[in-house]
């Protein structure tokens, strides 16, 4: 506990944020509120998964980071902009050494009401040790990565996971009372054909399931090319099988949902290459070294660290934050390039956060 007091004393002397008079402060150039920011606070990750590394990474010197307190006294300088959501991604967020200090120390924006939902996006592997403490910190919703419910091919897409502990990370979760939504990446000759087993075994279990189109960001091993399965095809597939119903739920990100009349349950599509989504985009990224990406798809960002260490107060940081905002693109340029075969964008998904 003398950790996180240190954090929130150096984070604006344990004052919390305090909410943005009549709604969002951040509006970008085209109307849309920004209201949701994810953190990737580390790059590093404890899989290789195929469609998102190399089996051979450079990660970055941990002396390039920013600190658990520089973090803090960000996410909190953008809660009093306006962010009512945040979510902690990483590369695997839960490796980031002393991590759950950070979450407790963010838990008071809960609190006090300025922040809507804390919330972490994982592969499950550190989960049942986290699960616990995640809940206690208020964290009443996780997104859990699961490509595959066959163990020998979750070994071969991460390179290094263990199914059986992350099948026990997700009962951890739900047993500590965090409700758990599977994200999977679709991927042509790997787990189409498993689509519909996931989906009846995820909705048995209570979870939403949200399936995802392989994003070319970052230089890999294979082919994107060989990997792109788009959803539009697998919902006509799904379709032959299961009656599948528009629904308007929402959970602040860019997924499309689907009712689905057999099991009860929803699914989810996030469609960045067939089905653009920006026009509803509300959301920013921050790097564990304090660059705002103000789109997924673009290398357009904005250095925040400098602001954040050039005084003691935020002005400066403020500033940069709105200057940054006012740059937001309409929308991302995703592609699968057959021609070149390079990735859209060249950073790792590691580095921005999912």
């Amino acid at each position: 506990m003398e950790i996180v007091k240190d954090i929130v004393e150096r984070a604006g002397g344990g004052v919390a944020a305090t909410p943005a008079p009549g709604g969002a402060n951040m509006i970008d150039p085209f109307g849309r509120a920004i209201t949701y920011l994810r953190i990737s606070v580390t790059d590093r990750c404890d899989f290789r998964c195929v469609y998102c590394m190399a089996e051979d990474m450079t990660f970055l010197p941990k002396r390039d980071l920013l600190t658990l307190e520089e973090l803090d006294r960000l996410s909190t300088a953008f809660i009093d902009k306006g962010v009512r959501k945040l979510r902690l991604t990483g590369g695997e967020p839960l490796v980031r050494r002393n991590i759950m200090h950070l979450i407790r120390s963010l838990s008071r924006h809960l609190e006090t009401g300025a922040l809507e939902e804390l919330t972490i996006t994982t592969n499950g592997s550190q989960l049942e040790r986290f699960a616990s403490e995640l809940a206690d910190c208020g964290v009443k919703r996780i997104n859990v990565s699961l490509d595959t419910l066959d163990p020998d091919k979750f070994k071969a897409i991460t390179r290094w996971g263990d199914f059986a502990k992350v099948m026990a990370g997700i009962k951890a979760a739900q047993a500590a009372g965090i409700r758990v939504k599977l994200n999977a990446v679709a991927l042509k000759g790997f787990n189409d054909d498993e689509i519909p087993a996931m989906l009846e075994w995820a909705h048995g279990e209570g979870m939403d399931l949200t399936l995802i189109e392989t994003m070319p960001l970052g230089e890999i091993d294979g082919d994107r090319t060989d990997q792109y399965l788009p959803l539009s095809a697998v919902r006509a597939r799904l379709s032959e099988r299961f009656t599948l119903t528009d629904i308007p739920y929402k959970t602040g990100g860019p997924a499309r949902y689907v009712e689905v009349a057999e099991t009860g349950g929803r699914l989810g599509f996030i469609t960045p290459l067939t089905h653009n989504f920006c026009e509803s985009c509300n959301r920013v990224r921050l790097t564990c070294t304090g660059t705002l990406y103000m789109c997924l798809g673009q290398e357009d960002a904005a250095d925040l660290r400098g602001p954040l260490r050039a005084s003691e107060g935020n002005e400066l940081l403020s500033n940069a934050i709105d200057e940054a905002i006012g740059r937001k693109p309409k929308g991302h340029d995703f592609i699968i390039d057959r021609e070149t075969r390079r990735p859209a964008v060249s950073r790792h998904m590691s580095v921005t956060g999912g």
